[in-house]
């Protein structure tokens, strides 16, 4: 299963470079090989923004596999985008006891 993924971010502000190495970091240890990034700012490309009914950068939009899922933000949670993209994590977490 290929995950098509797009990041909306807006510019190269500390924000969105956080966001993209956090995506880039999540998809190699969880998605090798199984994945498409589009990254589109949305100063360059506003019409595409307003289409996908964008209100805050960044966002993820996963498009692919359906239903369409979005997280906002850094992407910092792991386990929040690990559960928004629906993706399972390959090995449990250790326990905190």
């Amino acid at each position: 299963m290929i995950y098509r993924l797009r990041l909306f971010i807006t510019g190269r502000t500390s924000h969105s470079l956080r966001a993209l190495e956090n995506l880039r970091q999540i998809c190699e240890s969880e998605l090798k090989g199984r994945y498409e990034v589009e990254v589109i700012d949305v100063l360059e490309n506003p019409d595409l923004a307003d289409e996908e009914k964008i209100l805050a950068t960044p966002t993820l939009v996963r498009k692919l596999p359906e239903p369409v899922r979005k997280i906002v933000g850094d992407l910092s949670d792991r386990e929040k985008v690990l559960m928004g993209l629906d993706i399972y994590k390959s090995e449990p977490a250790p326990s905190e006891e």
